[in-house]
């Protein structure tokens, strides 16, 4: 089906040309020249996700008309009557798996009451299918929005099988106890078999750790470690397990807590993930088990600066993805934490942040050919940089009422999410002159997507050439400090970008 919408597009002599002046005071203009390539596509795009953790459990239990509207924000591929769209169309939704600390209460360690999660097992050893009610409604919300896959992590293992009886680490190692690594294989498959009762959906994938490099001993959060050869003798279990349970899930690894660990971080024992899963001769080959997914993972956090580490680390990540073979490479997690010129601390629903991001999932596709991009908290009700929608809690109401605001952190991601739908091709492009504007191309169904990300404080004047004069009709979506996915449509040789914005352009 590409050939043909290859030759569609050599038909219409589509060896793009975007010519961008740079505009600097008292001096000409200088072009920045942008040529993509239709001929030889790079990676797959699978789409973008984000997680219903922690914030859903309670977001879940809103008003029917505003937990309604978190949804369409974050997955509505619909349109107002203006053409705006109405949500960022994610395809994905991680489903957070809990470790049973909501029950424990204060006694769970955790003291951060809203980051204690619920589980359907019990303490006592019995089930409670509606034990999680907030999240199962965001989950069915998506799939009534046209969310197509889904996906369970893990944090911490059930409480029943740590350790230390916390769903968090008390040494800051390995806290699962592996004689009861049986017991919580069989409670994961129990989880997706509620879960397929409650919303009729079988998880397409499940990551039965997270970060497993961080120490998780701060009562933060729940959390576990784990070394390289303690997630192969758990994933070699688990695979058999949803083989004999007849599930097609797939399970996915490594959700490494940063994108050097996949490679050659100095934590050996933690580190090289990529070949020590996926190549034939490592000691922890995973990937002749059934039900493992051609799939590695890591989260972009602490790698974004300098600009030359941050290309460095991603570059050599789509190098050893390539080396492995048949191996596809997902972007897991991401929020601002603090390892560039933004903290984390602070809530930012303005373009600061949402610039940042916006060039974040260019490096993330550009330079790591990475698949699939998915942010952490779908939600969040915090004074941080970490939510795609804010949510501001009515204490009056025991907190499941409120006020729902968007962010530009929101739209900037859709400028990618609502427009490259899954089993879209990037297309490789050459730049000249392009100081703090980057680009990226995309084709799907005969037509190119094109995000331009314009960090810099001037208007560009941007020309498309190369293009049949009958195909000029050109489809924009800006997203700036007073525009959210703006429409609108133009017929002309000379596009205006504007100062501090991400524009997404669709041609036929």
């Amino acid at each position: 089906m590409y050939k043909n919408n290859s030759m569609v597009m050599v038909r219409m002599t589509f060896a793009v040309l975007l010519l961008l002046p740079v505009l600097t005071k008292g001096q000409n203009a200088l072009p920045v020249k942008i040529q993509v390539d239709p001929q030889h596509p790079v990676q797959t795009i699978e789409g973008f996700g984000a997680s219903d953790a922690w914030t859903c459990q309670y977001a879940g239990l809103w008003p029917e008309e505003k937990k309604n509207k978190m949804a369409d924000l974050l997955f509505s591929n619909g349109f107002d009557k203006k053409g705006k769209p109405l949500g960022i169309g994610l395809n994905l939704w991680r489903f957070s798996i809990g470790g049973g600390s909501a029950e424990q209460g204060t006694e769970s360690g955790i003291r951060d009451k809203s980051r204690r999660q619920a589980s359907f097992l019990k303490l006592n050893g019995t089930y409670d299918e509606h034990a999680m009610p907030g999240q199962v409604w965001f989950m069915n919300a998506a799939k009534a929005r046209g969310v197509k896959k889904f996906l369970g992590f893990v944090n911490s293992p059930h409480v029943n099988f740590t350790l230390n009886g916390k769903a968090f680490s008390s040494d800051g190692k390995g806290n699962l106890d592996f004689s009861k690594k049986e017991a919580f294989v069989q409670d994961l498959l129990k989880t997706v078999q509620i879960l397929k009762k409650q919303t009729g959906i079988t998880l397409d994938y499940l990551s039965p750790v997270n970060e497993p490099q961080w120490k998780w001993n701060e009562g933060n959060q729940e959390g576990c470690p784990y070394t390289n050869e303690q997630i192969a003798e758990l994933v070699r279990t688990l695979s058999p397990a949803l083989k004999n349970g007849g599930l097609n899930t797939k399970i996915q690894i490594a959700d490494a807590g940063q994108l050097d660990y996949l490679t050659d971080h100095k934590d050996t024992p933690k580190s090289q993930q990529i070949s020590y899963f996926f190549n034939p001769g490592s000691p922890g080959y995973l990937a002749g088990l059934p039900n493992v997914d051609r799939s590695i993972s890591g989260h972009s956090y602490f790698t974004t600066s300098s600009e030359e580490r941050s290309i460095r680390i991603r570059t050599k990540v789509a190098a050893e993805v390539e080396k492995a073979g048949n191996l596809r490479f997902w972007m897991s997690e991401y929020c601002v934490l603090g390892d560039s010129l933004l903290k984390g601390e602070g809530r930012d629903t303005g373009m600061t942040t949402a610039l940042f991001i916006a060039k974040l999932i260019h490096h993330d596709f550009s330079y790591a050919n990475a698949t699939s991009w998915q942010w952490w908290l779908g939600i969040s009700a915090g004074d941080y940089k970490d939510g795609l929608v804010y949510i501001d809690r009515d204490k009056n109401k025991d907190k499941n009422d409120g006020q729902v605001v968007e962010s530009k952190m929101l739209w900037a991601m859709g400028n990618y999410s609502r427009f490259i739908p899954e089993g879209s091709k990037r297309l490789p492009l050459k730049m000249e002159n392009a100081d703090q504007v980057y680009a990226s191309s995309y084709s799907h169904a005969g037509k190119v997507i094109t995000v331009i990300v314009n960090t810099r404080k001037e208007a560009l004047s941007l020309e498309i050439k190369g293009i049949n004069k009958k195909q000029r009709k050109i489809k924009t979506y800006t997203t700036s400090a007073g525009l959210s996915l703006a429409p609108a449509t133009i017929q002309s040789d000379s596009i205006q970008i504007l100062p501090e914005s991400v524009t997404t352009l669709i041609t036929d």
